[in-house]
């Protein structure tokens, strides 16, 4: 009897060990597993928003801080609505009369502080720009809006500045509606890029040294982009003006999307050469359509 009773106390003295063992938040599993880290927001694919831009115009997207994102663009030169079509097939529809090109760098500086390097071959542009994602659609908050700042000079940053100063106001509806609203008021868009020249080769070196008013242009673009398959989208764009220098058109643009991972290819029809700010504040020319792409890429 004195051994069972022994016995039966060890049994009972053990499980006991175990079980506070086991509720211990020190010991045993629970501090070999910690429960994993929660996911930076800014770093998780919004499958209505995949792009820094819509065609031209900026979106609202974050950037994760100290993440990039590279952006290649075309304009090629011929116009699709000049010839006939067996010209333009001889053309390779714009492709032989070369193209406008540019590139962009942007780093997420601070959490939702963005700066971007863009260079267009187009009288040589450079523009430095920010925008700051200040808030963002979630919950009871029915938009993201985000401020924008840019200055632009031509001839590599050596003269005709123009600065820029605007908004992004944007509604994702789902996982396939992203609508953009984008006003921005630009400086000095007579002088940015002198006439209004789509037919590459025609702008002449002594056009710069022409005097130039100093004007300014408010617009209001307006944008939006559609999932309208898995990775694939439709995507377009409007840059009506409200106030100020508005020469010809708004500038306008439509692009069938491809998104393959960190990459997202663009393939665009614009009535404008213009990509940063104070270009696409020129507007474009009647009776124009320019085949162009977009190439995006991700870094995070």
């Amino acid at each position: 009897m004195k051994r069972a009773a022994i016995v039966a106390c060890l049994i009972v003295n053990m499980g006991a060990a175990r079980a506070a063992s086991a509720q211990s938040p020190s010991g045993g599993a629970a501090s070999t597993h910690p429960a994993p880290a929660v996911q930076d927001d800014d770093a998780v694919l919004d499958p209505a928003e995949p792009d820094f831009v819509v065609v031209n115009l900026p979106t609202a997207l974050p950037l994760p801080v100290l993440k990039g994102n590279f952006r290649l663009t075309h304009r090629f030169a011929g116009n699709l609505r000049r010839g006939t079509f067996g010209q333009q097939l001889s053309n390779l529809f714009g492709l032989d009369q070369g193209a406008i090109i540019g590139f962009e760098y942007r780093i997420a500086v601070a959490r939702h502080v963005q700066a971007a390097f863009y260079r267009s071959s187009f009288d040589k542009t450079i523009q430095f720009h920010g925008k700051y994602d200040a808030i963002r659609q979630r919950g009871s908050m029915p938009v993201s809006i985000s401020a924008l700042a840019s200055i632009e000079g031509t001839d590599n940053f050596h003269q005709k500045y123009a600065p820029a100063v605007g908004a992004v106001v944007s509604r994702r509806v789902g996982t396939r509606v992203a609508a953009y609203l984008t006003p921005i008021w630009a400086d000095n868009t007579a002088a940015s890029l002198d006439a209004i020249v789509h037919d590459h080769g025609e702008h002449s070196a002594s056009d710069n040294d022409a005097p130039h008013p100093r004007h300014s242009t408010t617009f209001i673009g307006v944008g939006g982009r559609v999932r309208v398959g898995g990775s694939t989208y439709l995507a377009v764009e409007i840059v009506p003006r409200v106030a100020g220098y508005s020469p010809d058109r708004p500038a306008y643009g439509i692009s069938v999307e491809k998104r393959a991972g960190g990459h997202m290819f663009s393939l665009t029809f614009t009535n404008t050469f213009g990509t940063t700010f104070a270009q696409v504040a020129r507007g474009g020319a009647a009776n124009t359509l320019y085949l162009g792409f977009n190439l995006a890429r991700k870094f995070y």
